[in-house]
């Protein structure tokens, strides 16, 4: 199972996750504080947070983040974002 850190505010936390979860939905699932005003439908960006480590680890960007402006490293939408391996992301906006 990959491990996942997030890091927000002044806290870190690491949790397991099963391939192919959104790192939306691990991170609400574990207590892990993310806006998400449209309700991981990927027309917002509240969810967005930046990779630090793992970014191949993560599915490929798809229509809705790049509809959205979500087009460069290391920025990602966390409701669309499919883990496949280990990484850390940092959340925005905390």
């Amino acid at each position: 199972m990959p491990n996942v850190t997030f890091i927000y505010g002044n806290q870190t936390k690491t949790v397991e996750a099963e391939n192919g979860q959104k790192l939306l939905q691990i991170g609400l699932d574990n207590g892990v504080p993310i806006e998400h005003a449209c309700g991981g439908n990927g027309f917002c960006t509240t969810c967005m947070c930046n990779v630090k480590e793992g970014m191949g680890n993560l599915s490929a960007r798809n229509d809705r983040e790049e509809n959205m402006g979500i087009v460069h490293d290391p920025e990602r939408l966390s409701c669309q974002a499919e883990v496949q391996g280990d990484c850390t992301v940092e959340l925005l906006d905390i």
